[in-house]
């Protein structure tokens, strides 16, 4: 196979980080993932958005931490040998989720990604950027970083009206 051609195969392609969240499999761009560590106690921070559970520290790095089991699902992940921080980046800001199991790092065709359907994002649902379609396979649904700090800011926000 010749350099264009894996080029060619590359550029068809999206690389996703999976993991697991209540039994879900969930995905984001592994452009966004900085690194995926071994869930550890997370210390509260005073007065903080209510979606943002505390803050880690990573490699001198104070970084805030959100429950994806209570952001999608309104259920917090009870941490086990398997839960993991995904240490996500997006606009220059770092963000660790809590995440049951990191699960693969898979290669997509793009032909294989859909929209989320049309009556979820007309009713506003938009913590969705695709779909992953497979056969005889659950789809695996890839989350909006752009959604989770949407939501961790009205939660700020949320906060202060009812102050």
């Amino acid at each position: 196979m010749s350099g264009s051609d894996r080029t060619k195969i590359h550029e068809n392609c999206v690389i996703l980080g999976c993991f697991e969240v209540k039994g879900n499999l969930y995905a984001i761009d592994v452009g966004h993932v900085r690194e995926i560590v071994r869930w550890q106690p997370v210390s509260p921070l005073p007065k903080a958005p209510s979606l943002i559970e505390g803050v880690v520290d990573l490699r001198a790095a104070v970084i805030p931490v959100v429950d994806l089991g209570r952001l999608l699902l309104g259920e917090p992940i009870e941490p086990g040998g398997r839960t993991r921080i995904l240490v996500s980046e997006v606009d220059g800001l770092a963000l660790g989720l809590v995440v049951d199991a990191a699960v693969d790092v898979l290669s997509v065709d793009v032909d294989d990604l859909g929209d989320p359907p049309p009556l979820a994002t007309q009713a506003g649902y938009d913590a969705m950027r695709a779909i992953v379609r497979r056969k005889g396979e659950a789809p695996i649904l890839v989350l909006s970083m752009e959604h989770v700090l949407e939501s961790v800011y009205r939660s700020a926000l949320d906060g202060e009206e009812a102050a």
